[in-house]
């Protein structure tokens, strides 16, 4: 439910009457909450995001300025069926973050709970994010990647589609994945 004191909407924000929003929710200016987006308790918007369609945004997240979250997918097997993303609980994403919803081929896009999107970092299409990820600035997953728990990517790190990393893995800066990483390498 909504109570009018317990949510900070600045006056230049565009929310959809069919966007839920939870308590001590807050959204700054000039941000877009498009139909059937669901926002967690506690969890903080800054100005100039787009959250789109079908997105699902945990508790206790901090969303920063300029993302767009929940896009459509960058793929030309996407046809406009309906897919979502969903970000979990306690998620930091900086500025400039585009995370791209599903296709057909998995129907979401997934990120865990306690994960770390720095700065114009991108997770495409049919991405799997297990908790408590780290991706440094510019850091990209290209479509139907799947990281594990613990993951940490360096910044400039591009992991090429259907690769999966494992979990307690590290990747140092401006590496590029082409094969999948096995756990704790």
């Amino acid at each position: 439910g909504q109570e009018p004191d317990s949510i900070a909407i600045h006056s230049t924000a565009i929310i959809s009457p069919k966007a839920s929003l939870g308590q001590d929710v807050s959204v700054g200016a000039y941000t877009i909450i498009e139909d059937n987006v669901t926002i967690g308790d506690g969890t903080s918007i800054g100005n100039h995001n787009t959250i789109c369609i079908g997105t699902t945004i945990g508790s206790n997240c901090t969303i920063y300025h300029n993302s767009s979250i929940g896009e459509a997918p960058q793929d030309l097997k996407y046809a406009g069926e309906e897919t979502i993303t969903t970000i979990g609980d306690n998620v930091l994403i900086r500025e400039s973050v585009t995370i791209n919803r599903g296709t057909v081929a998995h129907g979401k896009t997934v990120i865990g709970n306690n994960v770390l999107l720095m700065a114009c970092s991108h997770i495409a299409h049919d991405c799997i994010v297990g908790d408590n990820t780290i991706m440094a600035n510019l850091a990209t997953l290209g479509g139907h990647v799947e990281l594990g728990d613990w993951v940490n990517l360096g910044g400039g790190v591009m992991v090429h589609q259907f690769n999966k990393v494992g979990s307690h893995s590290f990747v140092g800066g401006g590496y590029r994945v082409v094969r999948d990483v096995p756990p704790f390498i």
